[in-house]
């Protein structure tokens, strides 16, 4: 990796490398082969993040060009704050780059868009087993100790 790491907005023109990075974070949450998300929403989830009238939001880290991490946040209200709130939904890095720093700089740079857009507060949720995850998480945030519970409807 070089010194040139740079966060920014994803571009239309960002797919071929934002797409193996997205299927990279669906298989690492046993989302790929037969449990794959149906295209449609893989599909639908990019268009999102390329319609301004959008709560979904896409930063991408780039380094020589490459497309080496992704992160996607969400604006959305709070019952218990006066300001929307920022959810990160997905973080990855390239596998082959992972502790080299792109995820700490992609959760910095979430936490600037976040604050350009009026937010109060950033969250996020992840598996009790992303030990690597966790131990950056760690570091740039405080676990509040709520467990996620989820019903499919």
């Amino acid at each position: 990796m070089s010194a040139q790491l740079i966060i920014r907005p994803l571009a239309p023109a960002d797919y071929d490398g934002w797409r193996p990075l997205w299927d990279g974070y669906n298989a690492f949450y046993q989302r790929s082969g037969p449990t794959a998300l149906p295209e449609e929403i893989t599909q639908a989830t990019w268009h999102r993040f390329l319609d301004p009238a959008e709560p979904v939001h896409a930063l991408v880290a780039t380094d020589a060009g490459r497309i080496v991490g992704l992160a996607h946040l969400v604006f959305h209200r709070s019952t218990t704050r006066l300001h929307d709130v920022c959810y990160l939904q997905d973080l990855f890095t390239a596998p082959d780059l992972r502790g080299l720093g792109i995820g700490r700089r992609l959760i910095e740079g979430v936490y600037d868009a976040a604050r350009n857009a009026g937010s109060s507060r950033v969250y996020w949720q992840t598996h009790t087993g992303n030990a690597a995850g966790r131990a950056l998480y760690d570091k740039v945030a405080r676990h509040l100790g709520f467990i996620v519970y989820s019903h499919e409807l």
